[in-house]
């Protein structure tokens, strides 16, 4: 079981496992807000619903940690694990303007990629292929993308992420 963590601003941090979710809830540093009924933890000393969504007491934000960090990972996660070419499975990653030819490594010039497209696409532009894609890439937005640690987003945390998409 994984445990949204926000800070005071009701804005994502990370994701922790229920144990460190507890720990911090225990020592007073965190208070649960959604938790699974019934789903519980048992101890000598009481018994403690599962937490999936805590608050923490006290966090400073660092400044400029709105920039969603650019990996492979993530570019593969935003286009859905598919071609930006040809829609099939995705494996590797593409730049559209070939770093050959001036393209640099960023959220709008990335896309996923299968390796049967990125091997006949080489170094050329898509002009010179004849392609399209659907899709215009750029960074991601959303609560979601926000978290360190997040692939996947339980139900419970949707609240909690327009919260942090609305401001």
């Amino acid at each position: 079981m994984r445990t949204l963590v926000l800070n005071a601003g009701y804005e994502p941090l990370a994701v922790v496992s229920f144990k460190r979710a507890i720990v911090l809830v225990l020592n007073q540093k965190a208070t649960v807000l959604e938790g699974s009924a019934d789903r519980k933890v048992h101890s000598a000393s009481g018994e403690y619903e599962l937490p999936s969504v805590i608050l923490l007491s006290r966090y400073v934000r660092v400044p400029g940690s709105r920039n969603i960090p650019l990996s492979r990972r993530g570019i593969l996660r935003r286009d859905g694990y598919r071609c930006a070419y040809c829609k099939r499975a995705a494996n590797t990653v593409d730049h559209v303007q070939p770093k050959s030819r001036g393209g640099t490594d960023s959220w709008e010039n990335l896309v996923a990629c299968c390796l049967r497209c990125n091997n006949i696409k080489g170094d050329k532009s898509l002009h010179e292929l004849g392609w399209q894609m659907s899709f215009t890439p750029k960074m991601p937005s959303g609560g979601a993308w926000l978290i360190r640690g997040a692939d996947r987003v339980e139900p419970e945390w949707d609240e909690y992420l327009r919260l942090s998409n609305a401001a």
